[in-house]
């Protein structure tokens, strides 16, 4: 049986650090980012705490295959991605959370 996931991007306050993670629960991903489960973390040290970009996948493999090639990209072409979804960057936990 396969399972979907994602990629996702989180970023800090000022938006200035980007993470780029791939998940198959978006919503459990993202909370433990936010609750910095994992202290030691990229994600935690950097406080990358707000969810600026997410796109599905039909299978974890696609996600996964669509995170190598994202993470290739130039800082510039990550930034045409997320703004052709969030424009704003804003913070979309809200969004998620009410699946």
């Amino acid at each position: 049986m396969e399972r979907g996931g994602c990629i996702y991007f989180m970023t800090n306050k000022n938006k200035t650090t980007l993470y780029l993670g791939v998940t198959s629960n978006l919503l459990n991903r993202v909370y433990e980012h936010r609750m910095k489960k994992y202290t030691t973390s990229f994600t935690a040290k950097y406080n990358l705490v707000f969810l600026v970009f997410y796109e599905f996948h039909c299978s974890i493999e696609e996600a996964i295959a669509r995170e190598k090639q994202v993470k290739k990209w130039s800082r510039k072409k990550k930034d045409e991605l997320i703004h052709s979804l969030n424009p704003e960057r804003k913070d979309l936990w809200d969004e998620i959370i009410k699946w």
